[in-house]
């Protein structure tokens, strides 16, 4: 009897202490836990402080050395709203550098196949008063590209500097799209479309698209080519040598833009700083887009790409 009664005690510990065991590890689990989650939110907001950081470092004024130099803005890539070569970005890194007073001209290093004819419109403008305002010399200095909305922006400069092989010219206006009505006839998919007003829809890739929208479509453009080649005589006034095919949508090696006046000389950015301006000392004033910033836009892309991506893609572009 006393023999149960010991074998019964000895269970009965046992049972206390794994259930003790086990409520011990339960604890300790969620003490764990609660400090994963305290050390990842730590972690977040480390993180997001961060962010902001850097990103509003990035968008302080250049503070640019004392003594004389040349100031200089980068132009690279598309050209469009949003984009490192957005009207917001180049005016703003422009403003900077003639404001400073240890500056003695401005270089706009470009190297790009075009995009916006806003964007590039509202650059172009802001060339022409901002030299006025600083009486300051603006020139552009070409790398391999400067086409479409890419050489109205440089049509407003002092002077175009290119290399004997860029790509220069380009002066010409595009809206571009697909067309996927007989595609999905074929397949038997009926596009179910509604609007209100009988055009709304006539950028719309999956309806057909009548001679009258074309029509409209191509008087736009017209227009657009017009503002063009209006700014491009306005800047390079008796220097251009017109030809028929110079606004046809042509583009030349730098060399021969020289010869049509569509340039004035070959140089670089080193040359220009040490025999135009005479200062060899290059200050960058350019709005760089940091990583924080670029992911930021990804994130922001990403909610309205899906509906949005059609329309967009066939806006009226300089390239």
């Amino acid at each position: 009897m006393e023999s149960e009664v010991a074998v019964k005690s000895e269970a009965s510990s046992w049972e206390r202490e794994a259930i003790e065991k086990l409520l011990l590890a339960d604890v300790r689990e969620r003490r764990a836990a609660r400090r994963w989650r305290m050390f990842k939110g730590l972690v977040w907001m480390l993180l997001f402080g961060a962010l902001i950081w850097v990103v509003a470092s990035n968008r302080l004024p250049n503070t640019a050395p004392t003594g004389p130099h040349t100031a200089l803005v980068n132009i690279k890539g598309e050209i469009s709203d949003g984009g490192e070569a957005s009207a917001e970005n180049v005016l703003s890194a422009m403003r900077g550098a003639l404001e400073d007073e240890g500056s003695k001209a401005l270089v706009l290093l470009i190297n790009s196949p075009g995009g916006s004819p806003v964007q590039a419109g509202m650059i172009n403008d802001e060339i022409t008063r901002l030299r006025k305002l600083h009486n300051k010399p603006i020139y552009a200095v070409v790398e391999e590209t400067c086409a479409s909305a890419a050489y109205y922006i440089a049509a407003a400069a002092d002077r175009i500097y290119v290399d004997k092989a860029s790509i220069v010219g380009s002066i010409g206006v595009l809206m571009d799209g697909f067309g996927f009505v007989g595609t999905m006839e074929k397949l038997g998919v009926e596009r179910r479309l509604l609007t209100a007003g009988e055009n709304k829809g006539f950028l719309d890739p999956f309806s057909p698209q009548s001679e009258e929208q074309k029509k409209y479509a191509l008087v736009m453009l017209e227009r657009i080519h017009k503002q063009f080649i209006s700014a491009v005589k306005k800047g390079r006034g008796d220097r251009l040598k017109e030809t028929p095919e110079t606004f046809s949508g042509l583009f030349w090696t730098g060399e021969q833009a020289v010869d049509m006046g569509l340039a004035d000389s070959l140089g670089s950015l080193d040359s220009v700083a040490r025999d135009v301006v005479k200062a060899e000392k290059l200050v960058d004033y350019s709005n760089t887009e940091n990583i924080a910033e670029r992911l930021a836009k990804r994130f922001g892309a990403a909610i309205g790409q899906g509906a949005a991506g059609a329309a967009l893609h066939t806006l009226p572009k300089l390239r």
